[in-house]
């Protein structure tokens, strides 16, 4: 991925270059700032005794930067481009600007920088719309309830911690154990839907940037997405400026009464970057180096998702910000404010990724403030008492292990938990319709796979689509348009599910018929 620097690449300088063309027509006094000291992405600037927090300043040789932090003496300035280039001594200007991004549909399809300018060798994005990257949340008498369900396609996501337009869930785990990949798989699973995605990576390696693009293109639709690309060696202040500059490319969508999906990858890197231009600019650490205003700055970005009331349009922004932990340890500092101000969190475990389990959702420590009152109707009869059963089954396995012969009550609750669980287990990339949850779950709960060895519940999740769209086309129909299933047509399903179990099953085996 290489920046295109052809013209009208640099659209949010081209916009600054105006209005300063603009107000230099007449005679005015200017203040002119001179560089103090300089290096690692930060500016220290004396002189400039009128400039505004985040204002865009401009440096001699073309650089712009933005005021980051004002004492009575210096400005902490945070460079976005050519870092190298700013020596003491140089000569500094105020913009009366901020920070502003290219918005609009000119994006989708393209991979850019936190600036709008292109990473994927497609010629400049051609839009006259720039926004700025700090906008306020939307008030709260202009939200709406949080009721449309966003389906991921993954499972014991949308069975047990159903997500909602508006929602914010935050997905946290040790690296490497696949926060990544339930976000991807989330995007990919709008395909079909009316969702645009705004995929947005902070700090991250150029290799899994580059694994992540290749999935959304290779099976997804991106045509309707966005991707922000801030990498491990982009400049501090691109890397800052990253989540709120996807946020504000999302919010276009949103407040045209059309609906998106934000993934921020991830704020664990943020806060990291945030803690290192707080500490280069001489701001006073706190609690684990960060500085006291970490808080404000993820909770003044995530506060922007928002389901919009009607008179507003009715559009709506998810946002999926991933958090890194160190060991499982949900107490440190960032995973505890970000726990706190989102509303939910799907939190992934080491130990059950090393097992196999795929993804590996800890049931027990996950939550989803919203759940069933976003959850599609049919899969939420037929997932009434799965979270329940599971638990049971977790703590009578942990028992059983210690030795004794268990009754014929505790055997078919775990023959029935071993099922369960390898439903909730999923491959990579492969997220289900809305119509394959339903008839699993509900094939699950019937008992209809108690008869089948655990290695063939595999081959009935992989041939379920089909079967269900030959044997109850009605119901797939319906649910996949509605959310919901009727008596009738329920029972159409639970026909074709227990004829396709019955040609899985061993011979001298009778599958179960609810």
């Amino acid at each position: 991925m290489t920046t295109d620097t052809s013209a009208g690449a640099n659209s949010w300088l081209e916009h600054a270059r105006t209005k300063l063309g603009a107000m230099a027509l007449g005679p005015k006094a200017e203040q002119i700032g001179r560089v103090e000291e300089a290096g690692d992405g930060i500016a220290l600037i004396s002189g400039l005794r009128d400039v505004r927090l985040d204002e865009l300043l401009r440096f001699h040789k073309g650089q712009f930067g933005f005021a980051q932090v004002l004492e009575r003496d210096l400005i902490g300035c945070v460079l976005l481009d050519d870092v190298e280039g700013v020596e003491a001594g140089d000569t500094v200007r105020g913009t009366g600007e901020v920070v502003r991004v290219p918005t609009g549909s000119a994006l989708l399809g393209r991979v850019v920088d936190p600036l709008g300018r292109p990473l994927d060798a497609k010629g400049p994005v051609v839009t006259d719309m720039l926004e700025p990257i700090e906008r306020p949340a939307p008030e709260i008498i202009d939200r709406d309830l949080v009721i449309q369900p966003v389906q991921t396609g993954v499972v014991v996501i949308d069975a047990l911690f159903a997500l909602g337009r508006g929602q914010r869930e935050l997905i946290i785990g040790d690296r490497a154990i696949g926060k990544t990949t339930i976000a991807i798989d989330a995007i990919i699973n709008q395909k079909t839907s009316d969702i645009v995605c705004v995929y947005v990576a902070v700090g991250q390696k150029s290799s899994s940037v580059r694994r992540a693009i290749d999935t959304i293109h290779g099976l997804g639709a991106p045509e309707r997405c966005i991707i922000v690309v801030a990498g491990a060696a982009s400049s501090p202040g691109l890397q800052w400026i990253a989540p709120f500059a996807g946020f504000t490319m999302a919010e276009y969508f949103r407040d045209r009464s059309q609906h998106a999906l934000i993934v921020i990858d991830d704020l664990t890197k943020h806060a990291a970057t945030h803690r290192e231009i707080a500490l280069l600019t001489r701001q006073s650490p706190g609690r684990e180096a960060y500085p006291s205003d970490v808080f404000h700055v993820h909770a003044r970005l995530l506060e922007r998702a928002a389901k919009l009331s009607k008179e507003k349009g009715g559009g709506s922004l998810t946002a999926l910000p991933i958090a890194e932990t160190d060991a499982g340890n949900l107490s440190a500092y960032i995973p505890t404010n970000l726990i706190s101000i989102t509303d939910g969190q799907i939190v992934l475990d080491t130990k059950l990724f090393h097992e196999g389990r795929k993804p590996a959702v800890d049931v027990g420590t996950s939550v989803s403030r919203v759940g069933g009152k976003t959850q599609a109707h049919a899969l939420r009869e037929a997932a009434e008492t799965l979270r329940l059963d599971y638990a049971q089954f977790v703590e009578l396995e942990m028992f059983t292990r210690f030795g004794g012969m268990p009754d014929t009550r505790v055997r078919h609750q775990l023959t029935r938990g071993e099922r369960i669980r390898a439903m909730l287990d999923q491959p990579q990339h492969a997220p289900l319709r809305l119509a394959d949850e339903v008839a699993l779950v509900l094939a699950v709960q019937s008992g209809m796979l108690d008869a089948l060895p655990l290695p063939i519940v595999v081959a009935f999740r992989r041939g379920l689509g089909d079967a269900i769209d030959r044997g109850a086309p009605d119901a797939v129909r319906l649910i996949q348009k509605t959310g919901t299933l009727d008596d009738k047509l329920k029972q159409s399903l639970r026909d074709a599910l227990r004829r396709y179990a019955e040609t899985l099953a061993p011979p001298d085996e009778k599958v179960h018929a609810p």
